[in-house]
C-alpha cells in the first residue's frame, strides 16, 4: 500500500507538472498579422513605386543641374548647380505673383466646388427618383468630358463674337478672356463644373449612410436644413469631407489645361499664368528644364505639406482617419 500510495503521488505530481507545462510559450501572432496587408499590398506598391518614386527623384535631380536645351543634344557637359536653380526661382518676382496667383485661385475652386458639391448631394435627398436620375447623369456628363472639350465648350460659350452668354446678358463683344479677374473666373466657372460631380456622388452616397432616424429626430426638434447639415450631418461626414477637400485641393492647385486653353496660354502678358503653366513655359517654351523641375519640386512640397498639415489637425480634433 505505501508502495502504490507513493507511485499515485508521484504520478499526480507529474501529471501536475506536465499540465502546468503543457501550455507553454504561445507562438505571437500579431507579427504574422501585421505583415499580411503589406504582403497583399505588394503589387500594387512596385507599380506605384515605379510610376510616382522614379519621376519624382528625376525631377529632383534635374532641378538640381544645369539643364537646358544644350545639355539634352549633348552641345555642353551636365553640371550640378545645388540649389542654383532654386535661388533664381525665389530670385524671380514674377515667381512670387504666379505662386499668390496660384493659391488664391486654387482656394476659390475649392471652396465652390465643396460648396457646388455638397448642396446638389443634399438636394438630390429631396428630389424624387426621376429628378435625381437626371442630375446624377447631367453631373457625371460633366464629370466624363474631357478638359480639353469642356474648355473648348466653355470657351464658345462666353465667345465675344458667336457666344449665347453675351447675346443672353446685352453684352455685345464683351471678352471674358481680356480681363485678368474675368478670364480667371471664367476658368473658375469651368474647374468647379467638371469638379463638382466627384464631391456631389461622395457626399450624398455618405448622406445615405446616415440613419434616417437620425435626421428625422433633427427635423422633430425644430431644426432647418442648415442647421441639419451644420450640426448633423457634417460632423458625421468628416472623413469623406477629409477626403474630397485633399483631392480638390490637389486637382486644383495642378490646373494646367484649363488655363492653357481658355487663356491661350496664361493669358495677355502672362496675367493668367498659374504654376503648372508657369513650369511649363519654363521648361518647355524657354527649354530651362531644371527651373521647370524646380518649380516641380516646390508645388510637390506644397501639396504635400498642406495636405500632412490637414491630417494632423483633424488627429488633433480626435478624429479618427
Amino acid at each position: 500500500m505505501a508502495a502504490h500510495d507513493t507511485l499515485t503521488e508521484r504520478a499526480g505530481a507529474g501529471g501536475h507538472t506536465a499540465a502546468r507545462a503543457a501550455p507553454g510559450p504561445r507562438p505571437d501572432r500579431r507579427g504574422r498579422a501585421g505583415w499580411t496587408p503589406w504582403l497583399y499590398l505588394a503589387p500594387a506598391l512596385v507599380v506605384l513605386g515605379g510610376l510616382l518614386v522614379y519621376p519624382i527623384y528625376q525631377l529632383g535631380l534635374i532641378s538640381f543641374l544645369e539643364y537646358t536645351q544644350a545639355q539634352v543634344s549633348g552641345g555642353e557637359p551636365t553640371t550640378f548647380e545645388g540649389f542654383g536653380n532654386y535661388a533664381a526661382l525665389f530670385g524671380d518676382d514674377q515667381f512670387w505673383q504666379v505662386l499668390l496667383a496660384t493659391v488664391v485661385f486654387a482656394a476659390a475652386c475649392v471652396v465652390s466646388t465643396l460648396a457646388v458639391g455638397c448642396a446638389l448631394a443634399v438636394l438630390l435627398t429631396r428630389v424624387r427618383a426621376l429628378p435625381r436620375l437626371a442630375l446624377m447623369l447631367a453631373a457625371l456628363g460633366a464629370w466624363a468630358t474631357p478638359a480639353v472639350t469642356g474648355s473648348t465648350v466653355w470657351l464658345f460659350l462666353f465667345d465675344p463674337d458667336f457666344g449665347p452668354v453675351n447675346r443672353v446678358l446685352g453684352l455685345g463683344d464683351h471678352s471674358w478672356t481680356y480681363g485678368r479677374l474675368s478670364a480667371f473666373a471664367l476658368v473658375l466657372l469651368e474647374v468647379v463644373w467638371c469638379s463638382f460631380p466627384f464631391v456631389m456622388v461622395t457626399v450624398y452616397a455618405g448622406i445615405r449612410a446616415v440613419p434616417g432616424e437620425v435626421l428625422e429626430a433633427a427635423s422633430l426638434d425644430g431644426a432647418s436644413q442648415w442647421r441639419i447639415w451644420r450640426s448633423v450631418l457634417a460632423p458625421m461626414l468628416r472623413p469623406i469631407l477629409v477626403v474630397v477637400t485633399i483631392q480638390s485641393v490637389i486637382w486644383d492647385f495642378k490646373v494646367f489645361t484649363q488655363i492653357y486653353v481658355m487663356t491661350n496660354g496664361g493669358g495677355i502678358a502672362g496675367q493668367n499664368l498659374v504654376l503648372n503653366v508657369y513650369a511649363y513655359q519654363k521648361a518647355f517654351a524657354s527649354s530651362q528644364y531644371s527651373l521647370g523641375s524646380a518649380i516641380g519640386v516646390v508645388m510637390l512640397l506644397m501639396l504635400m505639406a498642406v495636405t500632412l498639415g490637414y491630417l494632423r489637425l483633424l488627429r488633433r480634433q480626435g478624429e479618427e482617419l
